[in-house]
């Protein structure tokens, strides 16, 4: 069986938040969904508030909530300039049969994630 590469694992963890954008009624202006490209998502609600959304995939045992708090604060600074808000989406994932394993191609995972965390 395959493993998941980073970029694949990345992949899942951006449909994973953007089905949660769709649901809260989110226009997206702009996806990204390049490794290392940041805002994965820019997105405008139905007041035409803009939203930047970082999205980061950790697999176990890594902290999906967890980020570099320097760099965030740089990239609020910026959002700021535009009058949006800046969101983090960290999203955890693990072999559903053995969580020391690989994420693997078309099999169970689990998912750690709690949803949109905004940056003030």
């Amino acid at each position: 069986m395959e493993k998941l590469t980073k970029q694949e694992l990345h992949n899942l963890a951006m449909n994973i938040v953007g089905k949660e954008l769709e649901e809260k009624g989110y226009e997206f202006l702009a996806v990204n969904s390049q490794l290392k490209k940041h805002p994965q998502f820019v997105c405008i609600d139905k007041l035409n508030k803009k939203k930047f959304v970082l999205v980061k995939a950790v697999t176990y045992p890594e902290d999906p909530k967890e980020y570099d708090t320097v760099w965030m604060e740089t990239f609020r600074q910026h959002v700021e300039k535009f009058e949006g808000e800046l969101y983090f989406a960290g999203v955890g994932l693990g072999n559903a049969d053995n969580p020391l394993e690989e994420v693997l191609k078309d099999q169970p995972y689990i998912l750690d994630y709690d949803g949109l965390i905004q940056i003030t």
